[in-house]
């Protein structure tokens, strides 16, 4: 209940300062009522009343108070200059002075440190010396102290609120950039996560249709005149869907839930199974030569995928593009950190690649890879004829060299 009322003042904050102005008056009234000196025993209650002037100045404070976080400035101004006046003018003074606290501790609050000392420091003065020195009361009174210690702790009050509520503001600000990047790096991981299964699809489906479409078109050329070269054929397409179908399982599998203990987190290929893609070419009618100068040394995971994927791509370029009796050469070499992957061709200038991708997806394709491990891709015609297919991949990031670098 308590918190619903805090609520809905939060929400009304005129409403809330007119009902502390309302508790302000009617505590001055109470006081001015009160005379700590009224007997030996203590203070009295009702052995003075205040002047019609001391009313009018309350009342007037009061009303002031209703605005103090529109115009604080303003209000402590005018609660701060009735105080003034109650205290130089009437031998008795009503306690005018409880609305210039309240008035300090709003300034004090709202605003920084530096002003927060001197305005407070400047009512302090102003109030208590005139307490002391126009009082019907000696200088050292306890009533001339209180208005010299009331003043100091609204001003350090006021300063304490204004300093936890900025480093509340803080931890909330922090709070929400925090989350922003949260939700931005899970936004981008998708995007990669997207991009990546994306270009697994693509390799996998480019690579082996083509061989489907080399193989199923020499079928359909010997079907009549040499049955068997055409089962064979045809026992290639069998074999190259197959490929086909287990490598889109595998990449498929990634788009499963996190929970599944079956998913797949990489698909299977690598350079461990170079020997036979490079045979699944080999059966397509394309001539390939390998040459390796690795060592047989263990890869990571992301290098040896991408490898496995350039080799793929580049190969399947070669077969769509570098015309009829090309020949392809696929190295792999282990240079210092970094492995590098080279596919050369003997094909045709006129029916090699485009450099730069301008339809396709291929080069682009491992372009993307080889610039996300920070490697280095060049991918041009060679002086003679063919083409030529180079990644330089580091086996830790920032480590690749670039192209002609000795």
């Amino acid at each position: 209940m308590a918190a619903r009322l805090c609520g809905r003042f939060r929400e009304h904050p005129l409403a809330s300062d007119a009902l502390l102005a309302l508790g302000v008056l009617v505590a001055m009234i109470a006081a001015s009522f009160t005379d700590p000196h009224g007997s030996v025993t203590g203070p009295t209650f009702g052995d003075r009343t205040p002047t019609p002037l001391g009313t009018v100045m309350m009342t007037a404070a009061a009303l002031a108070l209703v605005l103090r976080r529109r115009r604080p400035f303003a209000v402590l101004a005018v609660t701060g200059s009735l105080s003034l006046v109650e205290l130089l003018g009437e031998n008795r003074p009503a306690p005018v002075t409880v609305s210039a606290v309240v008035a300090l501790y709003t300034v004090a609050s709202r605003t920084d440190r530096p002003t927060t000392w001197r305005v407070g420091l400047a009512t302090m003065t102003a109030l208590a010396a005139a307490a002391m020195a126009f009082g019907p009361t000696p200088w050292y009174a306890q009533e001339n102290l209180g208005v010299f210690a009331w003043t100091g702790m609204a001003a350090a009050a006021g300063d304490a609120v204004r300093s936890r509520r900025a480093f509340v503001d803080a931890i909330r600000e922090r709070a929400e950039r925090a989350e922003r990047t949260r939700e931005e790096e899970a936004r981008r991981r998708v995007a990669e996560e997207r991009l990546r299964i994306a270009r697994d699809l693509h390799d996998v489906v480019a690579h082996h249709i083509a061989l489907v479409n080399v193989q199923a078109g020499v079928a359909a050329h010997v079907m009549d005149r040499r049955p068997d070269q055409a089962k064979e054929a045809l026992a290639h397409v069998r074999e190259a869907s197959r490929s086909a179908l287990d490598e889109l399982r595998a990449t498929v599998g990634l788009l499963r839930q996190s929970g599944d203990p079956e998913a797949p987190t990489e698909p299977v290929s690598g350079l461990a199974v170079l020997d036979g893609l490079l045979d699944g070419f080999r059966k397509a009618g394309l001539p390939v030569s390998l040459a390796r100068a690795d060592g047989g040394r263990p890869l990571p995971s992301a290098v040896d995928l991408a490898a496995y994927r350039i080799v793929q791509e580049a190969l399947t370029n070669v077969r769509k593009h570098a015309g009829p009796g090309a020949r392809a050469e696929v190295s792999v070499v282990l240079v210092g950190r970094t492995v590098e992957v080279t596919v050369l061709d003997d094909g045709s200038p006129a029916a090699a690649p485009p450099a730069e991708p301008s339809g396709g997806h291929g080069l682009l394709g491992m372009r993307e890879r080889v610039t996300a491990l920070g490697g280095v891709l060049s991918a041009a015609p060679r002086y003679g004829g063919g083409f030529r297919v180079q990644a330089i991949l580091p086996l830790a990031p920032g480590t690749a060299r670039e192209p002609g670098e000795d």
